[in-house]
């Protein structure tokens, strides 16, 4: 059956979000030396912290003690942390749309952290279109984590079963099957669209 409601990942599905974006400034395009910064400061696994709520003034100052060489490069992510976006991925959107005007609930589940969420959200028309957003800078617990997906039911009251969710992170997507979700692993707006078309979304809009 088709599920009742689709639930939209933000980063790399509607936002396209990189700290390379960033940092490719910095480094002048040296792609090795930024690549090696981000490997020796494990960049992932530091900012899934601040996606677990961390604040990011604790997070930066964390860091730099750690690598008080690079304590500015470190600071600047913090700083010009907007430059890690370059924005919506507009196909992604358009879809949204589509499915917002076909009269689908939408949601959205996402790792993001909750000061940087609250700083790009009023620029956005389209984070008005969901019933309910869930970040997990929120409540603290990421995906892939089942907690969150479990969170997520209880404060909207949906099924697993009732729900398609929308990731680019197979982890993520791995974990949503597993607890009962229907999931489609994002790769990219058009393979996205094309699905969408084949389990019957946009029927109603192609023929009304």
């Amino acid at each position: 059956m088709r599920p009742l409601a689709l639930i939209f990942d933000f980063g790399g599905v509607l936002m396209d979000w990189d700290p390379r974006y960033l940092y490719r400034k910095v480094f002048d395009g040296n792609a090795q030396a930024m690549e090696a910064f981000l490997a020796e400061i494990d960049f992932p696994e530091w900012n899934r912290l601040q996606d677990e709520g961390r604040p990011f003034a604790e997070a930066v100052e964390a860091l730099s003690r750690q690598f008080p060489q690079y304590a500015d490069l470190i600071r600047l992510y913090d700083e010009r942390w907007e430059e890690s976006l370059r924005g919506p991925i507009h196909h992604t959107v358009e879809i949204l749309q589509r499915l917002k005007e076909a009269g689908f609930p939408l949601y959205a589940l996402s790792n993001w952290s909750l000061e940087k969420y609250r700083l790009v959200r009023p620029k956005h028309a389209f984070f008005n279109w969901f019933e309910q957003v869930l970040v997990s800078g929120e409540v603290k617990v990421t995906k892939p984590d089942s907690r969150i997906y479990k969170i997520f039911l209880e404060r909207t009251g949906l099924s697993a079963g009732d729900c398609l969710f929308i990731d680019d992170s197979q982890p993520n997507i791995t974990v949503a099957r597993q607890l009962g979700f229907q999931a489609v692993h994002f790769e990219s707006p058009a393979k996205l669209e094309a699905q969408l078309q084949n389990m019957g979304f946009f029927q109603s809009v192609a023929t009304g």
